[in-house]
């Protein structure tokens, strides 16, 4: 096996002998200049084959020890489970739970509802919902609130389905590219369609909508961090409402206050990264 580019001090991406791609974990295979070969296989302890190479920039966001927790997560999935699960969960697991540590430690006193529901609808991913939240308290010392074992359970839901999440066909890729352009009307600024952040921020909506078709959206008691998010981030919160309410006239759905506060923070996200490549 060959690694040709490092992630971080453990995790590489690496070639094996078939010349396929992989992204392999492995303590200190990060270290030695990159490409080189790697003739002791028995350093590498988990290997994640077929990941999206545009979420690849994603990994080096996320701090080594959270992309180390949230492997170690997707590997028990992968044995508990019995399904095919979306290549790219070990990354929007990770992104997940890094964003779920960063908004738990600047929104402290925020109190979001466990979802029962949920938990009667898929045991088996609540279950490991509730695993994920004890080894994050384990691993990297973070109480999570417990509603991210329902958070956590639904990555893996939406990780059982196809590779892309499809609720509309190409009525939905239609429908992505308007909620686009009303953004960059909103804002004056030309979102790059082929860039990783704009990928990231219609994987959100494509799950968004699968959630409005399959009428299991997040709904949660998240009025504190509601009103937290319209103070910090006001436009990027008017921008989100005006589309929730776009996509509802077009679907005939009503969104929850919690799918506009996640949409408003990926609109921030996509916003924040068009100024800077400016």
């Amino acid at each position: 096996m060959r690694a040709i580019k490092k992630i971080n001090n453990n995790v590489a991406i690496c070639v094996d002998d078939n010349k396929n791609e992989l992204i392999a974990f492995g303590k200190g295979i990060g270290f030695p200049i990159m490409p080189y070969e790697i003739k002791d296989l028995r350093l590498i302890s988990k290997t994640f084959y077929k990941v999206d190479k545009r979420f690849y920039s994603l990994i080096e966001e996320i701090p080594e020890d959270v992309f180390e927790v949230a492997a170690l997560i997707v590997e028990k999935a992968q044995t508990t489970l019995d399904c095919y699960l979306n290549p790219n969960l070990v990354i929007s697991l990770s992104d997940h739970i890094n964003f779920a540590i960063i908004r738990m430690n600047q929104y402290k006193e925020m109190q979001m509802v466990f979802s029962y529901d949920v938990e009667q609808l898929y045991s088996q991913e609540t279950s490991l919902g509730r695993y994920a939240v004890e080894l994050i308290k384990s691993k990297l010392n973070v109480s999570l609130p417990t509603s991210e074992i329902t958070n956590i359970a639904m990555h893996f839901v939406n990780a059982e389905v196809e590779k892309v999440p499809v609720a509309y066909g190409k009525d939905q890729e239609e429908l992505i590219l308007e909620v686009a352009k009303i953004i960059e009307d909103f804002f004056s600024v030309p979102i790059v369609k082929n860039s990783f952040n704009y990928h990231r921020f219609a994987m959100h909506l494509r799950y968004y909508l699968k959630r409005i078709k399959d009428k299991n959206q997040y709904i949660d008691d998240s009025s504190l961090v509601v009103g937290a998010m319209k103070e910090k981030n006001p436009r990027a919160y008017e921008c989100a409402y005006m589309i929730s309410n776009f996509i509802d006239e077009k679907l005939e759905s009503e969104s929850t206050e919690e799918e506009i506060l996640y949409l408003t923070i990926h609109i921030n996200r996509i916003i924040n990264n068009a100024n800077m490549n400016d």
